[in-house]
């Protein structure tokens, strides 16, 4: 385990696949969406009861992005002082329409209590309202507090090795930042699970 645990609080469609993959190759245990995916599947899901499956999650792990850990930042950080907080954001247009193009209007209980509608498609507008919300709130909560938290935006190409790196304090590697979606995700990983063992993480 890492002595300091790293905390995505970037929504997901917002280059967070990629960032998993890039710690990972730095040797972090990282949490994603999956062990909440029972609770999305229900028809109701109370707030209480993904902090308390989080706490359980982040204790067993270096690392967490995707939803629902962007919602939780007060409580991680209050849970495990000395984490890093990595928030990512891009133009709003293309992660509304980003996340239209996945999530569409199927319906979620873990989107429901984030968004309060458990689907983008014919919601737009509250997503949106939701978004802009996060990223001025979680900027807001930790300004002043450079060496906890910084914040990239995607679509100038902040999200990279120098950055990140330079702000977890680890060696930048000599390949290219990786680039996970749905379609290539699988390789990538084990193009990057194969560099972290060579790198000896």
């Amino acid at each position: 385990m890492k002595k300091k645990k790293v905390f995505c609080v970037g929504f997901h469609k917002t280059g967070t696949s990629s960032l998993g993959v890039a710690l990972e190759a730095l040797g972090y245990s990282v949490a994603s969406f999956r062990p909440f995916q029972q609770m999305a599947n229900s028809d109701h899901v109370e707030l209480h009861e993904v902090e308390a499956l989080a706490l359980e999650v982040a204790a067993q792990h270096d690392a967490a992005k995707d939803s629902p850990w962007p919602i939780l930042y007060e409580m991680l950080d209050a849970s495990f002082p000395g984490s890093k907080f990595i928030h990512i954001q891009r133009n709003r247009d293309k992660w509304i329409a980003s996340a239209v193009s996945d999530f569409g209007t199927h319906p979620n209980a873990i989107r429901q209590l984030i968004y309060g509608s458990s689907h983008p498609g014919g919601n737009e507008a509250a997503w949106l309202e939701r978004y802009d919300r996060h990223n001025r709130e979680v900027k807001e909560y930790f300004a002043g507090r450079d060496a906890d938290f910084i914040s990239l935006d995607l679509d100038a190409g902040e999200v990279n090795w120098e950055n990140v790196c330079g702000f977890l304090g680890e060696p930048v590697p000599n390949v290219s930042w990786p680039h996970a979606n749905q379609r290539f995700a699988k390789s990538s990983k084990k193009f990057y699970y194969k560099l972290a063992q060579k790198l000896g993480f």
